[in-house]
């Protein structure tokens, strides 16, 4: 049998888990504006192994919409420039032998609405898993109560502490949405 404090540690962590998802997402989405998270995502094969760009290079915003890697060895270039291209951010690298250089275009009204739409979406999504978690676990605790292993008390207690806990990813979520939000509708 689950425990009460065990349903309660798995809920957070599901939840925390939805909200860091969510994060991730938005981090992915082009604001319009230089920074060397946007290559987060970004993976090129190093001596056989996959990994980021920032683990093979010094990356760098010299400018609001210049990105530079330098790669600390030279033959990495034209895979660092391959793996932007291949990735879905929508950038086109350039090199001069030393550093490759990402030019970060400017949005277009349209684009940025459409941006908006999307990091909303992504939100509701984050939200309805969060939702959803809270669903499970009261589920769970009903069917608890139902077969008399915990009392209606303590149904209500934890009920009550699983809608806190709900309601705080809520709103750390939409507090990402929010300022998601705002960097992209500055121009």
């Amino acid at each position: 049998m689950i425990g009460i404090k065990d349903l309660k540690k798995d809920a957070e962590h599901r939840m925390q888990k939805a909200v860091e998802t969510i994060h991730q997402e938005f981090i992915k989405i082009r604001t319009g504006r230089a920074t060397p998270v946007l290559l987060d995502a970004v993976k090129v094969s190093y001596y056989g192994n996959m990994v980021p760009v920032s683990q093979t290079a010094t990356i760098t915003v010299p400018e609001p919409r210049l990105i530079t890697i330098q790669p600390w060895d030279r033959n990495m270039i034209s895979e660092i420039e391959k793996a932007i291209l291949k990735s879905d951010l929508g950038l086109t690298p350039s090199n001069d032998g030393t550093f490759v250089r990402i030019p970060i275009p400017k949005l277009s009204e349209e684009r940025r609405h459409d941006l908006v739409k999307l990091v909303k979406k992504f939100a509701e999504d984050g939200r309805v898993a969060v939702r959803n978690v809270r669903r499970d676990v009261n589920e769970h605790l009903k069917k608890l109560e139902k077969s008399h292993e915990i009392s209606e008390d303590e149904l209500n207690n934890v009920l009550t502490d699983t809608q806190k806990m709900t309601d705080k990813h809520i709103k750390e979520i939409d507090e990402l949405l929010e300022k998601k939000e705002k960097e992209i509708l500055e121009v």
